[in-house]
């Protein structure tokens, strides 16, 4: 089976039934984002190059059977895909990716955290995360929720960083932006920057994320590619919150011609969006291929990527990688 097509089944899906040997190294838990509280995920990857990230789940029609020290076998639609099952440094494979703060005192319609007991993690138990996976992670990638304001989640942000560059891996952040955030990031080291708009248009942005300021992330967005350089800029735009393709196709050029690679992040349906459908396949196929045009236009491209999601690129369907 085509693997475009495969992985585009999977996130359709959502998730996979997991039996076999056992796999709890193999498993990984969100502490940030719409997969927050769930009972986990796992990566399946072929290749080593290509993985794809699927929630584990008792009642899913896709089965995965551990057989033994990573190697597995995938059953979909009567195909068995042979692969491995990639254990997650922290969070994702080959990185030290962590949620500063579990914790948010804003609502964005789609994210579970605000109502779960989320902690702030001290900046000393960030540094021994890292000390403990830093032999087989070749990146460090940091996010947060905000737990009081803005600035200060952004200040003890910036302690993280510097408690963390001792290490000498490359560093990316995505934290809800203000005034001068990407500016203090870069004169920190830090190599890229994921700042997300979230939805595919300003309207749809305002009434997913109600306390948030659409301008202040794309002021953030334009700011940093003259700093950080090119391919080294990101932001997450998520499909399925009730845009049209066109919404996205013109999101997707307006990134693209600023310099910012964007994200396309298929829905997780939590919080108040629980009973949304997910993308189909079809969908997202469809949309790949206008992602993948927009980014060749303009020479972008997110195989360079460092760090966070384009370089993990379980979640999402990535141009250049998923080919």
């Amino acid at each position: 089976m085509e693997w475009i097509r495969l992985k585009a089944w999977l996130i359709e899906t959502g998730a996979v039934r997991l039996s076999g040997e056992p796999a709890e190294p193999y498993i990984s838990r969100s502490a940030a984002g719409p997969s927050a509280g769930t009972s986990g995920s796992l990566f399946f990857s072929i290749g080593g190059s290509r993985r794809v990230r699927a929630g584990i789940d008792g009642a899913s029609p896709v089965e995965v059977v551990h057989r033994g020290d990573g190697e597995a076998d995938l059953f979909i639609d009567g195909n068995v895909i042979h692969g491995m099952l990639e254990p997650a440094a922290l969070h994702c494979p080959r990185q030290a990716y962590i949620t500063v703060s579990g914790t948010c005192i804003f609502h964005c319609r789609y994210c579970p955290v605000p109502g779960l007991p989320g902690r702030r993690k001290e900046v000393a138990e960030i540094a021994r995360m890292v000390e403990n996976v830093a032999d087989r992670v070749d990146a460090i990638s940091i996010t947060s929720g905000v737990a009081s304001s803005i600035e200060e989640e952004e200040a003890y942000v910036l302690d993280v960083v510097s408690a963390l560059r001792s290490f000498n891996l490359p560093i990316g952040v995505s934290i809800y932006p203000g005034p001068g955030t990407p500016a203090r990031l870069r004169a920190l080291g830090v190599v890229e920057v994921k700042f997300n708009i979230e939805a595919a248009t300003e309207a749809l942005f305002a009434r997913m994320c109600p306390d948030l300021a659409w301008d202040v992330v794309w002021d953030a967005l334009r700011s940093s590619v003259a700093l950080f350089g090119k391919n080294r800029v990101y932001s997450n735009v998520i499909v399925g919150l009730g845009e049209t393709d066109e919404d996205l196709e013109r999101v997707m050029e307006d990134l693209a011609a600023i310099g910012v690679i964007p994200v396309l992040r298929p829905l997780t349906p939590a919080a108040a969006l629980a009973g949304r459908p997910r993308p189909s396949a079809e969908r997202l196929l469809s949309l790949y291929e206008i992602h993948a045009r927009i980014l060749r236009r303009v020479d972008l491209d997110p195989r360079r990527a460092l760090t966070m999601c384009a370089a993990c690129t379980g979640c999402d369907l990535t141009p250049g990688r998923d080919a």
